[in-house]
């Protein structure tokens, strides 16, 4: 086994190791994106309602971004070798859970648990990569996972929809979870023998208070928004809603007072870093809200079989893979300039898309033309808008400002299934469902124009 303590950083460090953690983060970033073209099949299959599809994309974001923080720290007490090893293994058999769902209340549980574990594991990644690589070895590996992250996004889209139509052994939908069981035992394999077995430090601690009021406040936010439009809008929903707004009342209380806050102080005061995360959380709440109404589109109202809804998503995956690892070819004093007009690029490619889409004829060259643009800019505005976030971030606390963007990238993927899968199951009965798709896009349209009014010049 290779051992790596408290020493430097060492080159030897081999492919296997960075194989190791670059396959789990592979199938982490997968698993957000690979079951969306799977969800009409699981709404036959399980006779799911369109809350249970909406819980079922989004359970796994919402445990993936509560723990997120918290599984940071527990690799830093614990050794992040050891954290990886515990996360996979985690993830590998919820996600065996998920492929034996046999009722959706099953398969939104087990969609929790994959969360927690991708929880784990994802943020060890970086921190592993960090340690056992230097010089231009830890260049090149900074840029092998850039190009994972990308890459998953778009063999998700595709992977789920071929998956799904093979409909291997009479499985249907399943293999889409499945597939993750093989490489997980794999990789496990991988770590025993090349993971580091560093102790760890106990200096790290925990804060189970913060934890308990964010799942709290995030889940009463949520299920309201999901369970409403079916139960009629209740009462309940109401005063859920309501109760939310002091549960995160609760925890910004929580964090202030708190020994080890989730979100010290010293990371929200960096310059910048509050704004790019507001632009963050709409530009990414936009794009998961349509991605989960797209695939609900083409497949229900459009008619398309699971692969070929998967290829249909696949234009805006491939331009947001090539901006997203070539922005940083553009002149340094053009980073932030490229934000504003990125977004507003994007808002115009939502908007193109929908005129595209307003009839029920199948999806031709102009869509995937203003698809694959609209993928560009996004690529182009996101991954600078991490850099802007992070940019004035005192270094004694970077790791954990970084667990602050990745949070609020998951809680935007949560709250965009939620707010945007409502609008469109609400309205989808009526005559025209392409009409209801074409209201969502314009909605995030709106998103896309609040984002770039975000940006602005820390002070």
């Amino acid at each position: 086994m290779t051992v790596l303590t408290d020493r430097p950083p060492v080159a030897r460090a081999g492919g296997a190791l960075l194989a190791t953690v670059l396959g789990g983060q592979f199938m982490a970033v997968l698993d957000v994106s690979i079951v969306n073209v799977a969800v009409p099949s699981i709404r036959v299959d399980l006779h799911a309602t369109g809350a249970g599809l909406q819980l079922v994309v989004a359970g796994y974001a919402i445990s993936y971004a509560v723990l997120l923080v918290t599984g940071a720290r527990l690799g830093d007490r614990h050794g992040h070798g050891r954290a990886f090893q515990a996360g996979l293994a985690a993830f590998t058999a919820a996600s065996l859970l998920c492929g034996l769902a046999p009722s959706t209340g099953a398969l939104i549980a087990c969609r929790l648990l994959q969360g927690a574990g991708a929880a784990l594991m994802v943020p060890q990644v970086f921190s592993i990569i960090q340690r056992a690589f230097t010089g231009p070895a830890r260049t090149r590996a900074l840029g092998l996972y850039g190009a994972v992250l990308a890459g998953a996004a778009v063999a998700g889209q595709a992977l789920g929809g071929f998956l799904t139509d093979a409909d291997l052994l009479g499985t249907g939908w399943r293999p889409v979870f499945l597939v993750n069981v093989p490489v997980g035992l794999a990789l496990l394999l991988l770590g025993r023998r090349h993971l580091p077995a560093d102790r760890g430090s106990r200096a790290r601690t925990l804060d189970p208070l913060g934890v308990a009021t964010l799942a709290a406040a995030v889940l009463a936010l949520v299920l309201p928004l999901v369970l409403g439009h079916e139960a009629g809008w209740p009462w309940w929903t109401w005063a859920s809603l309501a109760a939310a707004g002091a549960l995160f009342g609760a925890f910004a209380a929580v964090q202030r007072r708190g020994p080890a806050p989730l979100i010290s102080g010293l990371v929200l005061r960096s310059p910048g870093l509050v704004p790019a995360c507001l632009a963050i959380l709409a530009v990414m709440a936009s794009y998961a809200g349509f991605l989960f109404t797209l695939g609900l589109h083409t497949q229900r109202d459009l008619g398309y079989s699971p692969a070929r809804a998967g290829l249909v998503l696949v234009p805006a995956a491939v331009g947001f893979a090539v901006s997203s690892l070539n922005w940083r070819r553009l002149p340094a004093h053009w980073h932030r300039r490229v934000i504003p007009a990125a977004l507003l690029v994007v808002t115009a490619g939502y908007a193109l898309m929908a005129w595209t889409i307003r009839d029920d004829r199948p999806l031709g060259p102009a869509y995937l033309a203003a698809s694959a643009v609209y993928g560009l800019a996004l690529g182009a505005a996101f991954s600078p808008l991490i850099g802007v976030a992070l940019a004035h971030v005192p270094p004694a606390v970077a790791a954990d400002a970084s667990g602050v963007v990745a949070t609020v990238t998951q809680l935007a993927a949560v709250l965009g299934v939620a707010t945007f899968g409502t609008v469109y199951l609400s309205l989808a009965p009526a005559p025209s469902a392409a009409a209801v798709t074409d209201a969502t896009l314009c909605v995030a349209s709106l998103l896309a124009a609040a984002a770039t009014l975000a940006v602005r010049r820390p002070r």
